[in-house]
Order: structure tokens, then C-alpha cells, then sequence
């Protein structure tokens, strides 16, 4: 078996990696780069339908951008758009392996977040644990806990070889009992290269909290909070919406959320413990501006019916703020509050540290400094620590290890012996020792 890391050996996102044989080659995930997902609007305005790729934001691979020899399909770990994010420029004839997760969560991403939308007929589903055929590949999809909901390692065989892809995990979330099985089905068989995400060696990152405990840190913010709290996290981050409503029912508040929201926990339809968009269940939904405005002429009649019953007016929030926990976004500010805030109002922030830098969240914070109200950080990694990158390849054992998903693959080498750094566009031949 041969392996590209076409994009993804030394920076974190934009992943794109190549496994082949003399006769079927597969791609695994096909990502936009950090760098210009942070300037998400820009990278729309790039990446019109129809429009070629501009130089740069996809890796020349023929055959998927770019002409050359077929390739005969396509394996997604999870929705995340630096995975996720290029699929609908890649060729239109390849077949794109998924688990179900993942294709509702890119179903929601593409109504509401103008993410990616594939064509139904390129899909075929990926169910935990059940190998699928794909040429001279045996391809198994294994449940992983992410901060996308239904992520999955990929276990990759063909010709006696057998390659174990990470895909982005961790360690610390709430299905903490997914890791310890991937490790048992894959250690059956001795692992040939395991190629392992290293988000964590890049920057010396500290070890975070659980997100049990990040909860109990959204709860103690929540309740001393005197007014609104407003809630900014990814509905697509279930784990992270679970942990805001806890946190809220255990307040003694309602949890308000926008139809993107509440339509990503009526796709997921209460797996998980998570609790259906009800008022039964401590939930409501906000019709903001935005959805209001858009909803006809994007044909939204069926989700802008699916939440009447849970539905919440604004007026009803700021007569009781201190009630509330409410799913908050910048663009809010103006459509919504007409440029103020509630008094005291309380903002939560739960994404990476690093998207503080966009000018937007300036502006955020003064108008809350305006009204007597705080911002206020809480949040923890969707991507597994250091120590327990470790612990991981230990337990898993296998012959190499491809650091992958890092800007700092010098570091993680130098922790782990058994590693092997390529440089993207380079082929490497993967062999079995048996």
C-alpha cells in the first residue's frame, strides 16, 4: 500500500491524505486550511460553484481537483469544514464514504452555515464497526469522541497492510467509553502505520479540563450571572450544547436556542441523552432576525413550522433575562438588540481562543463593558491532549506512526520513537511485516 499525506503533515486543518494500491487509490478527507476558515465569508466569495479553486486552498491532487488517474473514492472522519470543507469541488463522479452523523450534520452546516452540500447520490453510509469493500480495500468506520458529533477513525486494509487513520478525537469528553473500544477491535491484528492527529504538540497546548467538568464551569458562570447569559458555541459541537443545557436546567434557567440549533437536535432525535427542541425539556427557539428574513426565499417552510410549539419571542427573554441561557451570535448584535445589550448581560464564550482575534469580537466586548457586562471564556479542546496522544499510540501499538494534523511534527517525534515524519506530497510504501 502506498500513503500521501497530500496536505495535513505539518499544519493543523486542511487535511487531505491519499492511500493506494496498483489499482484503487482513495482519498481520506478533503479540508479547507485554518487559515481561511477563519475568514469564513472571504473564503466563500472563493469557492463559488463553478468557479475554479483559487492557487493555494486545495493540494494539486489529480485525479480529485485537479485531471489525472481516477480516483475511486472519497472517506470523510467527521464535518468539520478542515475536513470536510473542499468536497463539493472534488470531482463529481467519486463516492463519498460517511457515517450517518456526519452526513446530518453537514445537511444542517449546508442550510444554516452556508457549509458544504453534497449530492445524495454520492453517499453511502459508513455504520460503526461493519467493514465495507472498496477495491482491493477493507475500509471500517469506528466511533470517535470529537467535538463533531459522529466522528470516526478509519481502519484501512488491503494486501495484508493495515493502516488506522485518527481522524481529530480525544480523550475528555462525555463517551469516554469509544476510545478503549477502537483500541480493542484494532489491536486484534497487529497495525501496520497508525496515522495519528497531534493538534496538541503544536504551541505546547496545556491539558484542558474534561467536559464534565467544563459543565460545572458553565454553571457556576451561569449562576452567578445577574441578567441574560448569551451562549456562543457551535450548535454542530453537541457536546458542548449538551453541557449549556445541563448547566441551564441545573440554574434553574431555559435554554433558548435558534433554529440551527434546535434543527441539529431534531436530526439527531435524542441519541445521546440529548434532549429533543421542547419546552418540556428546558428548551426554546428563537426565530432571530436573520431566519425570519431568509427563511421564505431560502424554502425553510418545513423547519420554520418544525419549532412553533417551543417557539420564544425575544420580548419574553428580556422581560425575565435572569431565566435564560441564550445561543448567541455576533451578527445578533445589530438585527436583534439594535446595537445594545441587556444590562449585566453575561456572555460565554466556548471556541478556540484563537478566533478572538477577528476585529468583530472588539466590538462585542465593549458593548457588553457599556451595559455592565462581562465576557467571558470557558472552554475546552475538541482535539485529545498530549499525554493522552501518548497513552493512545501505546495502547494501539503499531509497527510506525505518522504524526498528522500538527504544526509541530518535530515534537511529536521527538516524544514518540516509533514515529515517521513525511513531508506532504511525499509517497511512502507501507508494507506488513507478517
Amino acid at each position: 500500500m502506498k500513503l500521501i499525506i497530500h496536505r495535513g503533515a505539518k499544519q493543523i486543518g486542511g487535511s487531505c491524505v491519499e492511500l493506494g494500491t496498483e489499482r484503487i487509490r482513495i482519498i481520506i478527507d478533503a479540508g479547507l486550511p485554518l487559515d481561511d476558515l477563519c475568514d469564513a465569508a472571504k473564503t466563500r466569495a472563493k469557492l463559488r460553484p463553478g468557479q475554479p479553486i483559487p492557487d493555494g486552498l486545495a493540494p494539486r491532487v489529480p485525479g480529485l481537483f485537479a485531471p489525472g488517474r481516477r480516483v475511486d473514492a472519497i472517506l470523510l472522519s467527521h464535518a468539520h469544514a478542515d475536513h470536510s470543507g473542499l468536497l463539493a469541488h472534488t470531482q463529481p463522479g467519486i463516492p463519498i464514504h460517511l457515517t450517518q452523523g456526519t452526513s446530518k450534520m453537514l445537511h444542517a452546516g449546508s442550510i444554516f452555515a452556508g457549509q458544504v452540500k453534497l449530492e445524495r447520490k454520492r453517499c453511502h453510509t459508513l455504520l460503526p464497526g461493519r467493514a465495507v469493500r472498496i477495491g482491493d480495500f477493507r475500509v471500517t468506520a469506528f466511533p470517535v469522541d470529537h467535538s463533531a458529533y459522529d466522528g470516526a477513525a478509519l481502519l484501512v486494509e488491503a494486501g495484508g497492510v493495515r493502516v488506522l487513520y485518527s481522524g481529530d478525537l480525544r480523550l475528555h469528553g462525555r463517551r469516554t467509553a469509544l476510545a478503549p473500544a477502537l483500541i480493542e477491535a484494532v489491536t486484534r491484528q497487529r497495525v501496520d502505520a497508525l496515522v495519528m492527529e497531534g493538534t496538541h504538540f503544536s504551541g505546547n497546548r496545556p491539558r484542558g479540563v474534561t467536559e464534565f467538568a467544563l459543565e460545572d464551569e458553565i454553571l457556576a458562570h451561569t449562576k452567578a450571572a445577574p441578567g441574560l447569559v448569551l451562549a456562543i458555541f457551535s450548535p454542530l459541537h453537541v457536546d458542548r450544547l449538551m453541557s449549556f443545557h445541563r448547566a441551564a436546567r441545573r440554574a434553574g434557567r431555559t435554554l433558548v436556542l435558534d433554529p440551527y440549533a434546535a434543527f441539529v437536535l431534531h436530526l439527531i432525535n435524542g441519541r445521546d441523552g440529548l434532549p429533543r427542541p421542547r419546552r418540556e425539556n428546558g428548551v426554546r427557539v428563537l426565530y432571530n432576525a436573520h431566519f425570519e428574513q431568509t427563511w421564505r426565499p431560502r424554502n425553510l417552510e418545513k423547519i420554520y413550522r418544525m419549532f412553533t410549539a417551543a417557539r420564544i419571542e425575544l420580548a419574553e427573554v428580556l422581560a425575565h433575562p435572569e431565566r435564560h441561557v441564550m445561543l448567541f451570535r455576533n451578527s445578533m448584535l445589530p438585527r436583534d438588540f439594535q446595537g445594545r445589550l441587556p444590562a449585566q448581560a453575561r456572555c460565554i464564550y466556548s471556541y478556540w481562543h484563537g478566533y478572538l482575534a477577528q476585529p468583530e469580537w472588539a466590538v462585542l466586548k465593549t458593548q457588553l463593558a457599556e451595559v455592565g457586562g462581562d465576557f467571558i471564556e470557558c472552554h475546552t479542546s475538541g482535539h485529545i491532549f498530549q499525554d493522552d496522544i501518548l497513552r493512545f499510540i501505546a495502547a494501539v501499538n503499531a509497527r510506525q506512526v505518522i504524526p498528522i494534523h500538527t504544526n509541530a511534527p518535530e515534537a511529536f517525534a521527538k516524544a514518540v520513537p516509533s514515529a515517521r515524519m513525511v513531508a506532504d506530497g511525499e509517497e511512502i510504501e507501507l508494507r506488513s511485516e507478517i
